[in-house]
């Protein structure tokens, strides 16, 4: 059975410019994700909100895990505030296996994000949860909480956004989607 290191952010502070913050969703997500995970064999573990980034990584690398997979919303830069949208999806830029996770991930959110064109897959030398853990690694940035149609949509689609991260697992370990529902 593949075993997944499940780390949605613990970044209570960033809010959403509907209400709520970035940590209570992507927690709804990771909670709405276990279903799925269970019914198609997945194992998996999950961080803890409050905890740090240090101890997220050292629990990921006290596993033995196939995969860690960060989930996060986005925020413009200051000068673009509300202005951007759309997932972008991070991998180490020298690791192929997280690369070929990230590629799945992209496009299986393009089939359900309202603009397909404004899903991307970007390479990064710097994230911690890329660089410093054992597992290859994919951090997903859904959409950005700084704009109102990202993050209603974000809001909108727990269920969908969960499955549709679930499928992309399934695909990139090669084993059946079981929709539990």
């Amino acid at each position: 059975m593949p075993n997944v290191y499940l780390s949605p952010s613990v970044q209570y502070y960033n809010k959403y410019i509907t209400g709520g913050d970035e940590e209570y969703y992507m927690n709804l997500i990771v909670d709405a994700m276990a279903p799925y995970l269970r019914a198609s064999g997945i194992t998996f573990t999950r961080n803890e909100p409050g905890d740090t980034l240090a101890k997220i990584i050292e629990r990921s690398n006290a596993g033995n895990y196939d995969l860690h997979l960060a989930l996060h919303s986005n925020a413009s830069p200051e000068h673009l505030a509300g202005v951007l949208r759309g997932p972008d999806v991070y991998y180490y830029a020298y690791s192929t296996t997280g690369e070929a996770a990230a590629n799945i991930f992209a496009n299986n959110l393009k089939a359900i994000y309202p603009d397909p064109n404004l899903v991307a897959t970007i390479p990064n030398t710097t994230l911690a949860e890329l660089r410093r853990t054992h597992a290859p690694a994919v951090l997903v940035e859904i959409a950005y909480h700084d704009n109102y149609e990202d993050a209603t949509w974000i809001i909108n689609n727990i269920n969908e956004i969960a499955a549709n991260l679930v499928l992309s697992l399934t695909e990139f370990f090669g084993i059946p989607f079981v929709n539990p529902y």
